[in-house]
């Protein structure tokens, strides 16, 4: 959030600012995701991005890191859906959704 309020690109930003519908694979359920962030920001040739995001433990996005864990796994099975509507949703809206991990925001102590 720090750096969203103090990177000279980032034009806009929100958190929790996004509903997006799908089904629970565990339930069948329909159901809301709210991913963590809306980000609007530019490039150095001028060009604008909006993005949703989503920032997960890398623990949480593989299915080989996940384990013998029943509730980790279908936490894991829950994710890859919520993922999959976010992906299907943002490409109607011409917006790109990524999924953030620590490796992916620090870098040896700092934020990339």
């Amino acid at each position: 959030m720090n750096f969203c309020d103090s990177h000279p690109s980032v034009h806009k930003w929100a958190s929790e600012a996004v509903s997006i519908p799908y089904r629970n694979p565990l339930t069948g359920k329909h159901t809301i995701y709210v991913p963590d962030f809306f980000i609007q920001y530019v490039d150095k040739r001028g060009k604008v991005y909006t993005e949703i995001v989503e920032i997960k433990p890398k623990n949480q996005q593989m299915l080989e890191n996940v384990g013998r864990s029943k509730e980790r796994q279908m936490q894991f099975v829950v994710n890859q859906a919520k993922w999959a509507s976010a992906n299907a949703w943002c490409k109607k809206q011409g917006l790109k959704f990524r999924v953030l991990n620590e490796t992916d925001i620090f870098h040896q102590g700092g934020i990339r």
